[in-house]
């Protein structure tokens, strides 16, 4: 009898062992599946801190450019080099609108009626990319075309709206070509619309042909 019980015993020590061994694996299984997922969420959670801490970096530099463009402005100095655009480009900073200007004669990238950049590559609009990439990094930016109010006539543009718009389009692509985000550019034509000086005189003319590269320093919407 003893032996009876001690034989059975064992066949049930044994059976319940077997029996568990399978519900053992799939609670290991269970538990290393929660683990890697609890190690992506924290993986995620950090990411997420970090990415956090640079918004918050990126919005006390953009306040302080701000400030500091709003003092050059009302103290009616250049505002160049606190742009970081830096000497030897005509920079602007509108308050009202929060905008930051840069302005280029066409004389510099464009032959006379001519919507195609002199050259292949250009020293200003990389120099303007790499301060766009630097400094206004996630900007909307809007590339104004300029013209003076001479009618074309040797050109194939129908008139000077289409040949403004189509060298803001060579220097927007210019640019994307860099990389500026497509979704973060604008290409607009404004003929001779909006002038900045007399178009009665050469000089004034010259002025008024000209390429602008504005940043919105405040988010749209």
């Amino acid at each position: 009898m003893r032996a009876v019980n001690k034989t059975t015993v064992i066949l049930l020590a044994c059976f319940m062992s077997t029996s568990l061994l399978p519900g053992c694996t799939n609670w290991q299984k269970r538990y290393n599946s929660l683990l890697v997922e609890y190690r992506n969420m924290s993986g995620q959670l950090e990411y997420e801190k970090a990415e956090k801490a640079r918004l918050a970096e990126r919005i006390a530099q953009d306040q302080q450019l701000i400030q500091d463009l709003q003092r050059q402005a009302e103290a009616n100095q250049p505002v160049a080099d606190v742009s970081g655009f830096g000497p030897g480009y005509d920079v602007s900073y509108n308050p009202a609108a929060g905008t930051v200007t840069v302005t280029l004669p066409n004389a510099i990238l464009f032959d006379s009626g001519k919507a195609v950049l002199k050259r292949a590559t250009s020293a200003e609009l990389d120099h303007i990319y790499s301060v766009l990439r630097e400094r206004y990094s996630g900007k909307q930016i809007d590339v104004v075309g300029h013209t003076d109010t001479d009618p074309i006539k040797k050109s194939p543009w129908k008139d000077n709206w289409e040949l403004s718009a189509e060298r803001a389009l060579t220097v927007a692509r210019y640019l994307i070509d860099r990389g500026v985000p497509e979704d973060r550019i604008r290409a607009v034509g404004c003929g001779p619309a909006r002038p900045v000086a007399s178009n009665t005189t050469a000089a004034g003319k010259a002025k008024n042909r000209r390429v602008e590269i504005t940043v919105y320093m405040r988010p749209s919407g």
